[in-house]
């Protein structure tokens, strides 16, 4: 494999990769977008795994695909790429919506299981520059993202493609015919490890993407923890540390389960999160739709009030939310997500002052909601009037009450005067959204704050304490 070694401080081994430091502009951004749009948007049934579920035998996909497209062998995955136009693309309208939904970063899959690169791609004809719609999506994407002065990454899903076709091979499907090896390949056994020649080509393709897009982000999904990957994390690690060396930009690999040393990157939970604060920062991603991340007919969609919910809870434990939105295949971001990113975006208007740039408190809030906690926890939770979270801002302290109360007043217990948290003594308490002081009395009973009787109040509100 020929390639040479960017020059800088990083040697590809876990105990160089150690020193390496998360990015102040990252821990800044507290908020993401991550975007699933490929050619799995066509059929736009089951979820983004339509690629592999159509060929497993007695699945939904697979019997909604016969019913629907007819054999495999004779319309197989690779025939909903002409389908797949792209037609009202426009990705300086999707940049425009995810900064007004208060975004900060734009995370896109460039190539997902399927093994159909969005991106223009040397290594294969199967990419969306040469067939589909005929463009770079993610070099157009990442240009209108940065004119909007949004930091750009890439997700990269490439890992998986090892075995997700493997289905396929199990009966008289177009997987088998080797004139499109070259998409379906290898089609192997899961239990199986990658072999060298997939794992070079894997990484090949890795530093293609990074030195054409310049990504300030790399997204890994699962399946890079497996043994056979080690020896080329290391070295793509230090690849891209030492080309972000050379560009003088901090750059962030999100990374799941125990794929490297937790030193090395940052720790990502998919679909829940961490229980209290975590000294690493880290980050959870998620969907704003519940049952599939690529765009399907029928899909629910999360209100915004949800989601704040979440992004307040994780912020306060020290981390951020990488938020995911599936575009349908013309292009076009579904309705629903548009309105839930938009009323994000004017909570974030309001309320950002005690997100972005915000660091962790002593703890990271109060009260009797807590949520499930992990990888795949997720679940509705509905947070009441006594839950608060807290973050920091140098001097400022803010405590986010995440329900409307059912009186004018409501006492924050951590700011008691019998604890030692908060040894400041208070000189004045305002809601963000009112822009204004408010009433308050500290004792050992805690910050007891009224609350105006204000219709527009949007909860969450965030109360700004200073002290002196």
């Amino acid at each position: 494999m020929k390639y040479k070694m960017p020059e800088g401080p990083f040697e590809p081994t876990w105990e160089s990769l150690k020193n390496y430091k998360i990015p102040e502009w990252y821990k800044d951004a507290k908020f993401g977008i991550f975007i699933h749009y490929g050619v799995y948007a066509v059929p736009a049934f089951g979820s983004e795994w339509y690629s592999r579920n159509m060929y497993v035998e007695g699945s939904p996909e697979y019997e909604h695909h016969l019913k629907t497209y007819g054999e495999h062998k004779k319309f197989g995955y690779k025939d909903f790429i002409p389908l797949f136009k792209a037609e009202k693309f426009d990705p300086y309208e999707w940049a425009d919506l995810f900064k007004k939904a208060g975004a900060k970063y734009v995370v896109p899959v460039a190539e997902h299981h399927d093994g159909f690169a969005m991106y223009d791609c040397s290594f294969t004809r199967w990419c969306a520059s040469k067939m589909g719609p005929k463009r770079d999506i993610i070099g157009e994407l990442a240009k209108a993202v940065r004119d909007n002065f949004l930091t750009f990454g890439v997700s990269y899903h490439r890992a998986e493609h090892w075995w997700f076709f493997h289905e396929g091979m199990k009966f008289d499907s177009d997987v088998r015919d080797k004139e499109y090896f070259d998409l379906y390949g290898p089609a192997q056994p899961e239990s199986m490890q990658p072999n060298e020649e997939f794992l070079e080509d894997w990484l090949l393709r890795l530093f293609e993407i990074v030195d054409k897009y310049q990504p300030q982000l790399v997204y890994f999904d699962w399946w890079i923890e497996q043994p056979a990957f080690e020896p080329y994390l290391k070295k793509f690690f230090a690849y891209y540390y030492n080309r972000a060396h050379e560009w003088g930009k901090g750059v962030v690999i999100n990374y799941k389960l125990n794929a490297v040393p937790r030193e090395c990157a940052v720790f990502d939970v998919e679909r829940g999160k961490l229980g209290d604060i975590d000294p690493i920062y880290w980050q959870t991603d998620t969907s704003i739709s519940r049952l599939s991340w690529g765009y399907i007919e029928n899909d629910i969609y999360k209100p915004a009030k949800e989601i704040i919910w979440e992004l307040v809870d994780i912020v306060s434990k020290n981390g951020n939310l990488l938020l995911n939105v599936g575009p349908k295949a013309d292009g076009t971001i579904p309705e629903p997500a548009q309105k839930t990113l938009l009323e994000i975006g004017e909570w974030l208007l309001i309320n950002g002052e005690a997100i972005y740039g915000s660091r962790p408190w002593r703890i990271y809030g109060e009260g009797p909601t807590k949520g499930n906690v992990g990888s795949f926890s997720e679940k509705e939770v509905i947070y009441t009037d006594k839950d608060f979270r807290f973050t920091t801002k140098g001097d400022i302290l803010y405590a986010i009450l995440m329900n409307k109360p059912e009186k004018d007043e409501v006492i924050i217990k951590s700011l008691s005067t019998d604890l030692t948290l908060y040894q400041k003594e208070i000189a004045k308490v305002e809601i963000l959204e009112l822009k204004g002081e408010v009433g308050f009395e500290r004792s050992e009973e805690g910050l007891k704050v009224k609350i105006p009787k204000v219709e527009k109040l949007n909860y969450p509100i965030t109360f700004k304490i200073l002290g002196r």
